[in-house]
């Protein structure tokens, strides 16, 4: 006995067909689109730039900026950042309280007291800042010391809203939450 599957009298036995899954056409590869590469290095955002005269009594017994006060130096540019700059924006909830949670600073070179072009004129120094993260009850300011063309010290800030007449953390606003995003970077 044959199998009589696919088979008629007096026919030659034919192969059974079996369906095969469908697959949809695959196109060439010269006919995919062509994603662009990624760059290697991300593209900053704007800094905050903060140009801050140095003091007599920032110094130490060596001539240079006393350590601590590279912290001084760092609260003058970030106040001038949350509180001036962010008052032009139109906001003025930081000035309600924010609290510092914690300091990172590299020391990468002294920076002395050296009076510029105009006898008169006290040095200067750059601190250039940006928000180097936005989470719901704290950011991250991060910062650069610029002595001349020289990064002089690096540091970060972990800042912390705070409700100052209920003593405690309280979450950004969505007004404060954008104003940070334009400095993110």
């Amino acid at each position: 006995m044959t199998s009589g599957v696919g088979v008629g009298v007096g026919e030659a036995p034919q192969p059974l067909s079996v369906p095969q899954p469908s697959v949809p056409p695959q196109p060439s590869v010269a006919a995919q689109p062509s994603v662009p590469p990624q760059p290697s290095v991300v593209a900053r955002a704007a800094r905050f730039r903060y140009d801050c005269a140095l003091r007599w009594s920032d110094l130490d017994v060596f001539g240079h900026v006393n350590n601590a006060r590279f912290l001084t130096l760092y609260e003058e540019a970030r106040v001038a950042l949350m509180f001036t700059a962010a008052r032009r924006e139109g906001l003025t909830s930081f000035e309600d309280g924010v609290v510092i949670y914690r300091h990172e600073i590299d020391y990468l070179r002294p920076v002395g007291y050296r009076a510029g072009p105009e006898s008169d004129e006290a040095p200067r120094v750059l601190i250039e800042m940006w928000v180097a993260e936005i989470r719901p009850s704290r950011f991250v300011i991060a910062y650069e010391l610029l002595d001349g063309c020289q990064v002089a010290s690096r540091a970060r800030s972990v800042c912390v809203p705070y409700d100052l007449g209920a003593q405690q953390p309280r979450r950004l606003t969505d007004a404060e939450w954008a104003f940070l995003e334009l400095w993110s970077g």
